[in-house]
């Protein structure tokens, strides 16, 4: 953030800071303090009516010029001039508050965006998300309840604040601009969600990313019919439509109300007693050579292998071994997945 920015965020953020902080008061008081000094003083010094006192106090404290309300002689000349450098001081003395207010407010903000490029910078295998919307902030709250971590790129000022609001990283940017992404931290993350609601730029975005990291998993969110052929030209690893998934899981609802309700515990992560993951076998690692059924024994059900070479293999039988390369789709315990999976 510059100060010209802070700047123009003046009259939404600073003035409303100021007026409500704690120079209110002082600066409440010493106006009054002087209208009153004033006043009192061309009653007493000069023996004025306490109106045509208050409204010579006033024009005088405001440097306003106008004539004075009755002839002065050296001791009411005198007095005027205190009282219009007093007005002159008050005068400088806000201007001095509202560019102290405005110039801790650039600094707070440039503060605050460093902190946030160097929490970006030190995260490897997160998740982008493009689009702070109704779709992305889910998306987010499902991937950070999954214990993902998750950048968000947003153009949009109020959604940004909403991310933050929310304890997110964020990056304010065109996410369809290469130098966008790569502040995101795209050469290290693991996937990019772009959930905007225009398809062309949901486009952009995969094609940008699919260039600056060709092993990074995309999923693209599709807005209008036909969108989704071309964001997979694009690269997009997986592309979704918000509007016919909620269809289809209504319809599984009407249909299949408990099986849905049960997937959706499961997907969700709002259910920690069970959940439904694909664990990948790894050669050397915990998974590799074992059987269908001494995992089983483990907890794990095992749903569906998909095939190195594609494809799946569902219900494998107990003495199948698991190779590298392939993937299990695996049904259990929070806390055996998250064992099986290296997690814990």
């Amino acid at each position: 953030m510059t100060v010209a920015r802070s700047i123009r965020r003046l009259g939404a953020r600073v003035v409303p800071d100021v007026l409500a902080g704690r120079h209110v008061g002082r600066w409440v008081a010493v106006v009054l303090f002087a209208i009153a000094v004033g006043t009192v003083g061309y009653v007493v010094l000069l023996g004025w009516s306490l109106d045509d006192a208050l409204y010579m106090t006033v024009i005088s404290l405001t440097t306003v010029g106008y004539k004075e309300v009755r002839e002065l002689d050296d001791l009411g000349r005198l007095w005027t001039m205190i009282v219009a450098i007093a007005g002159v001081g008050i005068l400088f003395g806000t201007i001095g508050i509202v560019a102290e207010a405005v110039v801790a407010e650039a600094s707070s903000e440039r503060r605050e965006a460093r902190r946030m490029r160097e929490r970006v910078a030190a995260l490897t295998g997160h998740y982008i998300v493009c689009g702070y919307g109704r779709v992305g902030s889910t998306v987010c709250r499902e991937l950070t309840h999954g214990g993902q971590a998750v950048v968000v790129i947003d153009i949009n000022p109020a959604s940004l604040e909403t991310a933050r609001t929310d304890g997110l990283p964020v990056v304010e940017g065109d996410a369809t601009r290469d130098e966008t992404l790569r502040a995101a931290g795209i050469a290290a993350a693991r996937g990019l969600v772009t959930a905007i609601d225009s398809d062309a730029n949901n486009v952009y975005v995969t094609l940008s990313a699919r260039a600056l990291n060709p092993g990074l998993f995309i999923v693209a969110r599709a807005n209008a019919d036909g969108a989704d052929a071309k964001l997979a030209q694009a690269g997009a690893d997986r592309v979704v439509s918000p509007y016919t998934r909620a269809g289809r899981q209504i319809a599984e609802l009407a249909v299949r109300p408990r099986v849905a309700d049960f997937l959706d515990a499961a997907l969700s992560h709002r259910q920690v007693a069970f959940s439904i993951e694909e664990l990948d076998v790894v050669a050397g690692g915990t998974l590799d050579g074992q059987s269908v059924g001494a995992l089983e024994q483990r907890g794990a059900h095992i749903l569906a292998v998909v095939r190195a070479e594609g494809g799946f293999e569902p219900n494998p039988v107990a003495d199948r071994r698991v190779a590298p390369g392939e993937i299990l789709i695996v049904s259990g315990s929070a806390e055996t997945l998250r064992i099986l999976g290296g997690r814990a």
